[in-house]
C-alpha cells in the first residue's frame, strides 16, 4: 500500500477567506515503511501572511518572494498523489486549503484525486480520549523524537507524523506478513484438509476442575446468581 503524509503551512487560517499555502511536505510510506520519495515546496502565495501564522512557522514574505506559485507545482504534485491514501493530521484544515487552489486551476476535490483519507487527529481522540492530541503531545507520548521543532515546518511536521502514525498502528505489524522481502521465495498458498487429523482432547485434571468451579462460584455469588450458567439447566 503506497500512503502520504502530508502537512501544509499557510499564511492564516481561512482558505475561504483568500489565505493561500506557503510550504507543503510530503514523506511516502509503502507497506508502511520510508521511501525517501518525499516531496518539499515551498510556494510564492501573492499576499500577505498574518502575523499569528507567522509565528507558528516563521516564513516570511521576504523568503518566499523568488519560490513558484501553487500553479507551477500542481501538476508534479498531482502525479505523485495519484491512488496514494493521504495521511494528514487534522484532515479538513489542510484539504480545505487544497481543495481551494485546485479548485482555481479546474481541477477536483482532493479527496477525488486520492484513493483515501486517514485523519490520524481522530485517531488520536478515539485512542487517547481526554488527552491532549497535537503532534507534539503525541511525539511525547509515544516517544518519537521531537527536539527539532521549534516552529513549524511542513516537511519536518510530515516526517514526525509519519513515525507517529507507524507507532499508533503498530499493533498491526503482527497482521503482516511480507511474503515478497529480497532474499526469500514466494510463499505457495496450499489449501490443506485438516478432517484427516485426529486431534488430541485434554482433559482438565481434579484440581483444575475445582478451580474453575470457584472461580463460577465467585462470579454466581457477584451477580447475586444471575449467570447464565446456572439459570439454564443441565441439558
Amino acid at each position: 500500500m503506497r500512503q502520504i503524509v502530508l502537512d501544509t503551512e499557510t499564511t492564516g487560517l481561512s482558505a475561504q477567506d483568500g489565505d493561500r499555502i506557503i510550504e507543503i511536505g510530503c514523506v511516502e510510506l509503502l507497506n508502511r515503511k520510508l521511501t525517501g520519495n518525499n516531496r518539499h515546496y515551498y510556494l510564492n502565495p501573492e499576499r500577505d501572511i498574518h502575523e499569528d501564522a507567522l509565528r507558528v512557522h516563521g516564513i516570511t514574505l521576504e523568503f518566499l518572494a523568488d519560490k513558484p506559485k501553487f500553479a507551477d507545482v500542481a501538476n508534479d504534485l498531482l502525479d505523485y498523489l495519484a491512488g496514494a491514501e493521504l495521511i494528514i493530521h487534522n484532515a479538513p484544515f489542510d484539504l480545505g486549503f487544497l481543495d481551494e487552489e485546485f479548485r482555481r486551476l479546474g481541477h477536483g476535490k482532493t479527496r477525488d484525486l486520492v484513493s483515501g483519507v486517514i485523519d490520524t487527529l481522530v485517531m488520536a481522540k478515539e485512542m487517547f480520549p481526554g488527552k491532549r492530541n497535537g503532534l507534539d503531545a503525541l511525539c511525547d507520548r509515544l516517544g518519537v523524537d521531537n527536539s527539532s521543532r521549534t516552529l513549524h515546518g511542513a516537511l519536518l511536521d510530515a516526517e514526525l507524523l509519519a513515525e507517529v502514525y507507524i507507532h499508533m498502528t503498530r499493533g498491526q505489524d503482527a497482521l503482516v506478513i511480507e511474503l515478497d522481502a529480497p532474499g526469500t521465495p514466494q510463499a505457495e498458498l496450499r489449501t490443506v484438509d485438516v478432517s484427516r487429523f485426529e486431534l488430541p482432547v485434554l482433559k482438565p485434571s481434579e484440581q483444575e476442575l475445582q478451580a474453575h468451579e470457584a472461580v463460577l462460584a465467585d462470579l454466581d455469588k457477584a451477580s447475586k446468581g444471575k449467570t447464565v450458567w446456572r439459570a439454564v439447566a443441565p441439558g
